[in-house]
């Protein structure tokens, strides 16, 4: 008796005591989720200490102490300049209102207070307030919220207009329109997901208990990360990527284990061996399937990246707890509900009854592809090869503040900066320049060398230089044009560390480092680029090794990882072909973006590659059970596919419907991140498993099977328990031209 079924029927034995555990755990849930605001961050943090890293190092230590998030208030009228009494008047006192807040502000200034002159426009109608917030900066979108209500109250009075931009705001939105488009992402998905249900089990009762156990789970995940969270910083986007996991595969693991339960009953069995049986069969693949997840999802916490990190944690959480529902809470409440599980039956739908000598419209997808396998297998995979070139072309970075809606407040106030001032200020590209002494006259005519070349370079907008006390350290501030997260601002920073800062410094005794948001999200990209192929290696070699052991075949993993291969470079393709080049964004109503988000490809492989597993490995488990009983490997591959195809679809369009769900969201990263996991599932579901594996399987025949005698002493691990049924129906298909 495998662990699965034990556990299923203990907990069918204990119904209550299991159910009274999970009502514990998801209260402790709970109450430590919500202090998972305190632990989020929308900053990327790199821990491989990069250049970057470096610099800011020198400059808090030697410098300027710890790093302060700063906001830039701009001040406007249409009728009156910064030189007429009343707009002073109106200045002064914002500042004095802002100045009280203690708690939220460090500092603020004006231009009646500085007399710089950058501080005024061209046509000398607005202002800017430099605002200092308190605290790290990590801690500004709560910061900064005293400031945004001052700014508000402030905004239309006497005529003026009154806005703000900074990392505080700026991380304020991202924080607020995160949770908005995970409230529309579950708005849209759980009804969708639920319909689905309803079709696959023709009864709502049915339906509804999956959405429960999901449910269960995300709270319990979500409780798990804030304790996690204390001890590491965890990404913002980890609350969408928990509720987006747990809710496809919560959904999707209690759907194969009350199909299965509901088969066995239908069969004779009783209640509590119906149970033990699901948990033998249908729970091991869930367990099998949690597991794939998991190892593709464990390749990103190689990378030293808090976003990677942060996903992976959450994900890996969602999907243990979901596993860990499947197999205890599960059986728990089939144990309570019996046959009630289909109370609520809506007429016509439902499971059919499966032909014993096959039939269906799966059963002649596999046929027809069986009969034309070479045609089938050149079509099939030319089409996911096409739709894959597009990424070629893909054009990474990080969304900013110029994809937020356009009558976002924050983004018309860094319009305004842009064009008015300097939009620099906000993220100024910085050189620390560490040396014994900055004062030599060597460091000066190097110093003086790269403040030349930067002042000569339209990327920049004049530059700023100061030095410590100690005399060991100087820092150029070089204001940047644009959107810190532009190609522009890219290039700009790119400039600096391949061309001016080495030609200024060459041969000087001192060492120069770059940093800055730009700068650090340069190292973020190069770090990708590092780790990439250490994750890919990883999730392809554990992936390997776990389908090599579950079917006793090298033929069958290698295959398998070409085709997961194929549907994750259809999605690539498919994500720059919509959002970068913008072909069909409109109809689903997504933004254009020059960009993919950086962190996003690597992602999808990781979290593709388990899901795809998944279907997978569910379909050719049947497949080869077939085929161990009769040796017909055409037969085997049509049963695989007929009897698995309706519960496959329904759990693809599940997790379709999820994905699309927060796909519809405001913010560009969720709306890739959605897309592209839905149009992988659906690539993997229909493209892949209808017609690349017959048409592969068939071309191979017997050698899908193979292991070399050198390897026959692995175990062998089955996804499904040896089934007891008397016999498995004998398909022999005739598969020819005629």
């Amino acid at each position: 008796m495998g662990i699965t079924e034990r556990l299923a029927r203990a907990s069918a034995r204990r119904p209550w005591l299991v159910v009274a555990a999970w009502v514990v755990l998801v209260g402790a849930g709970g109450l430590f989720a919500l202090g998972i605001g305190d632990v989020l961050t929308t900053e990327f943090v790199l821990t491989n200490s990069p250049e970057s890293a470096q610099a800011d190092d020198l400059i808090e230590e030697r410098l300027r102490g710890p790093e302060r998030a700063e906001e830039f208030l701009i001040v406007q009228s249409e009728t009156l300049t910064v030189d007429e009494g009343a707009f002073q008047d109106h200045v002064e006192a914002l500042v004095a209102e802002l100045a009280v807040l203690d708690e939220a502000v460090e500092a603020v200034t004006s231009y009646y207070q500085a007399r710089d002159e950058r501080m005024v426009s061209a046509d000398r109608h607005k202002t800017i307030v430099p605002v200092v917030l308190a605290g790290k900066p990590s801690e500004a979108a709560d910061n900064v919220g005293p400031v945004v209500a001052v700014v508000e109250e402030a905004n239309g009075q006497d005529g003026f207009e009154v806005l703000t931009v900074g990392t505080g705001s700026i991380a304020r939105f991202f924080n607020e329109q995160s949770e908005k488009d995970l409230l529309r992402g579950e708005m849209i998905g759980i009804p969708i997901a639920l319909i689905i249900l309803i079709l696959v089990f023709g009864a709502l009762a049915a339906a509804g208990v999956p959405l429960l156990l999901a449910a269960a789970s995300i709270i319990v995940a979500v409780g798990t990360t804030a304790l996690i969270g204390r001890a590491f910083d965890l990404n913002f986007f980890v609350l969408n990527m928990i509720t987006m996991v747990g809710l496809a595969v919560g959904i999707d693991y209690s759907l194969f284990v009350i199909h299965r339960y509901r088969e066995e009953r239908s069969r004779g069995l009783e209640k509590e061996d119906a149970i033990a049986r699901t948990g033998a069969t249908a729970g091991r693949a869930v367990l099998f399937s949690g597991g794939a997840v998991i190892v593709g999802l464990m390749g990103l916490l190689i990378v030293p990246i808090n976003v990677y990190r942060s996903l992976a944690i959450g994900a890996i959480a969602v999907a243990a707890f979901a596993v860990i529902a499947a197999l205890t809470l599960l059986p728990a409440v089939l144990s309570i509900v019996g046959d009630r599980i289909n109370a609520g039956r809506v007429p016509f739908l439902g499971p059919r009854a499966q032909q014993e000598g096959g039939g269906g419209f799966w059963y002649w997808v596999a046929s027809t592809v069986m009969r034309h396998p070479v045609i089938s297998l050149l079509a099939s995979a030319g089409l996911l090869i096409a739709l894959t070139v597009p990424y070629f072309s893909i054009n990474v970075g990080l969304p900013g503040v110029s994809t937020f809606p356009e009558d976002n407040e924050v983004r018309l106030a860094f319009e305004t900066l842009d064009g008015e001032f300097s939009s620099g200020l906000l993220s100024p590209a910085e050189i620390a320049i560490d040396a014994p002494n900055v004062l030599v006259p060597e460091v000066l005519v190097a110093i003086d060398r790269l403040l030349t070349s930067i002042d000569g370079d339209e990327r920049f907008e004049g530059a700023i230089y100061e030095t410590n006390d100690a005399g060991d350290l100087a820092v150029i501030s070089a204001l940047v044009r644009g959107d810190p997260e532009s190609q522009e601002a890219h290039d700009a920073v790119s400039r600096l560390r391949d061309d001016y800062v080495p030609a200024a410094f060459n041969r000087v005794a001192a060492r120069a480092f770059v940093t800055g948001e730009t700068a650090s999200e340069q190292d973020m990209f190069d770090t990708i680029a590092t780790y990439t192929p250490i994750v890919f290696a990883f999730v392809l070699g554990l992936s390997f090794i776990l389908l090599l052991l579950v079917f006793r075949s090298i033929v069958v993993p290698i295959k398998a990882l070409i085709m997961n291969l194929l549907s994750v470079g259809a999605a690539y393709g498919s994500l720059v072909l919509v959002f970068q080049h913008g072909v069909g964004n409109e109809i689903f109503g997504f933004q254009q973006s020059d960009i993919i988000a950086a962190w996003l490809p690597l992602f999808l492989f990781a979290f593709l590659f388990g899901l795809s597993m998944d279907y997978h490995v569910f379909l050719l488990s049947r497949i080869r059970e077939h085929w161990d009983r009769t040796g017909n490997n055409a037969a085997s591959v049509a049963y695989g596919l007929s009897s698995t195809a309706g519960l496959i679809t329904g759990a693809a369009l599940i997790m379709v419907a999820v994905f699309s769900g927060f796909a519809m969201g405001e913010l560009i990263e969720l709306q890739q991140m959605g897309f592209g996991l839905a149009v992988a599932v659906l690539i993997d579901a229909t493209i892949v498993r209808s017609i690349l594996v017959p048409a592969s399987m068939a071309l191979l025949g017997d050698w899908n099977w193979y292991l070399p005698n050198w390897l026959r002493w692995l175990p062998s691990l089955q996804v499904e328990g040896p089934s007891r049924r008397a016999g498995v129906p004998v398909i022999v298909p005739v598969f020819g031209n005629d």
